[in-house]
């Protein structure tokens, strides 16, 4: 319990200093740059994922907590987890709605996505994190991380090739990481709702390989995409 506490204390003293601006940031010119409230909640977003993976390792510490705190520990992962999911929506109908898109904003929203995603998926595998009743696909998260490590490298590839950086979401990227915060969620409340409603895995395999299909894709859009950005900066170039 300790453990999460001290987590939780560490992420709310340093949610207080982004929302009040106490973390100073400059910008290429060597002035301080005012954060907007999309790349806060971005920020924010990026901080309760400790919290989360803190949660998330208790919820089979048969040791240490007995069943109350155990499911304790999971429902508050859970509520944690659709805060973050939340703040996906919120932060970029922010930054839409008050004309602030920014490059900070554009690299650190997917930042954040690949992380949550990647520790939730990490940890459901894992004999500490897993959710009793839920047995999640080893390959359907190789191939979920695999596509966020594929990015990365792509990225790298076309910052030292172009020396400009390319990000540039799809429409299928976006719904890749949506069916998979639908996907972790589901899993998180699966044992409530197994009680009234056990054809709830059907769901869940629906769900899973959906995030697993739909990551696919998007990682060959995107390799398309980068490629072509690599060719007409040679082109330009020549």
């Amino acid at each position: 319990m300790s453990t999460a506490g001290d987590a939780f204390n560490l992420v709310l003293r340093m949610s207080y200093c982004v929302l009040r601006e106490r973390i100073p940031m400059w910008n290429s010119r060597g002035s301080v740059m005012r954060l907007s409230w999309a790349s806060r909640i971005t920020i924010l977003r990026i901080l309760l994922i400790v919290p989360f993976v803190s949660c998330m390792l208790k919820i089979n510490d048969t040791e240490q907590l007995n069943e109350a705190m155990r499911v304790a520990m999971r429902h508050a992962a859970t509520v944690i987890f659709l805060v973050m999911a939340f703040s996906d929506a919120l932060d970029g109908y922010l930054a839409r709605r008050n004309k602030q898109v920014t490059k900070l904003g554009a690299f650190l929203d997917p930042v954040a996505d690949k992380l949550l995603i990647a520790s939730a998926c990490l940890l459901l595998i894992s004999q500490r994190g897993h959710v009793e009743g839920v047995s999640l696909p080893t390959t359907v998260v190789v191939l979920i991380i695999g596509k966020d490590l594929l990015l990365i490298i792509g990225f790298l590839i076309v910052y030292f090739t172009t020396s400009q950086v390319f990000v540039a979401p799809v429409l299928i990227g976006k719904i890749a990481n949506n069916l998979q915060l639908i996907m972790v969620g589901a899993i998180l409340i699966a044992p409530e709702v197994y009680s009234f409603f056990p054809g709830w895995i059907w769901v869940l395999r629906v769900l899973w390989w959906s995030a697993a299909g739909t990551a696919i894709l998007a990682t060959l859009i995107y390799i398309r995409n980068g490629s072509r950005y690599i060719e007409e900066y040679e082109q330009g170039d020549s």
